[in-house]
Order: C-alpha cells, then sequence, then structure tokens
C-alpha cells in the first residue's frame, strides 16, 4: 500500500470533513476539527493520503491541567480512518506520526479518550495510574503518555480540554 502521511494543507479542508463524516457517521467530529482549526487550537494535523485521496486525518489540540498553570500538552483527538482503509495501519501510521509530530514540537505529554487495547502499543499508559483525572467520567479509555520523562505532576490533576469539546456527542 502506498501511503503517505503529510501535514494537512488547507485544500484538504473539505476532504477532511468529509472523512470524519462518513467515518463516524455523524457530522460531530468533524464540526470539532472545524472549530478546532478555525480557533488555531490544531496544534498538529495531519493526513494520510493514498493516491491522491485523504483516507485518515489525525488532530492534537492543547490540554491543561487545572491547577497546574505551567502544565500543557495536546490532546489526541480525532482520529479517524476511512472505512475501507481501516485495519490496514492506517490509523498506526498516523498516530505514530503525530506523536512524533508532538515530540518535536516541544509538547511533554499527550492524552487520549480511546480504545486501551490500541494506544497500549504506542506506550499511552492509564492516566488515572499518573493521577490524571477528565471531565467525562471514564478512566480505562483515558490515557496518556510522556513525550518527555518527568512532565507530569506528582499530584496529577483534571486535564482541561479546549472548549470546542463541550459540543462533541457521546
Amino acid at each position: 500500500m502506498s501511503l503517505s502521511i503529510r501535514p494537512e494543507q488547507p485544500e484538504d479542508a473539505s476532504a477532511v470533513r468529509e472523512m470524519h463524516r462518513v467515518t463516524f457517521g455523524r457530522e460531530d467530529e468533524a464540526r470539532l476539527v472545524d472549530q478546532l482549526r478555525a480557533h488555531g487550537k490544531a496544534l498538529v494535523s495531519l493526513v494520510a493520503e493514498f493516491d491522491g485521496e485523504v483516507v485518515g486525518h489525525i488532530l492534537f489540540s492543547p490540554v491543561s491541567l487545572e491547577g497546574n498553570a505551567g502544565f500543557r500538552g495536546a490532546g489526541m483527538a480525532p482520529l479517524a480512518v476511512l472505512p475501507a482503509f481501516q485495519r490496514r495501519g492506517v490509523g498506526t501510521r498516523l498516530t505514530q506520526a503525530g506523536l512524533e509530530a508532538c515530540r518535536a514540537a516541544g509538547f511533554p505529554f499527550v492524552v487520549v479518550l480511546g480504545e486501551p487495547d490500541f494506544y497500549r502499543r504506542f506506550e499511552f499508559q492509564k492516566a488515572s495510574a499518573r493521577g490524571l483525572r477528565n471531565a467525562y467520567g471514564v478512566d480505562d479509555p483515558f490515557m496518556v503518555i510522556e513525550l518527555r520523562s518527568a512532565s507530569l505532576p506528582p499530584g496529577g490533576g483534571l486535564v482541561k480540554y479546549a472548549p470546542e469539546f463541550a459540543d462533541l456527542g457521546p
């Protein structure tokens, strides 16, 4: 499979929007990406391209720890791959490239709310084991990876996502 991973470009916006709509079967994630991008909160945004077609997308936006103003990282969401390209390594390659881009940009940690079995492959661990909580009331699927050692405060804290996430449905 001739797949390339590259930074999202302005001309990719409509393809990314449609890909999220098709992948998730609703508008919420597509709208979230549009809002994060419009508000300058797309810290890292990558697309997977196969034969000139956008088949996957990953976005990282800022997160902070409530009460720990100096601790800022990135939240991975959303990650989407067109159904015809799922289970072919596209999500894995996007995640690897995204984490490397976050590391290169100096982000000390990344959080994700997703499938634990998938994200453990990249050395994500249960965030609550590091004292991190989230506003969504979930535990097992909320995970963290430190991109720089000792980058999390000893007591953890409540991870705050960008306000645009408040409109995302279940």
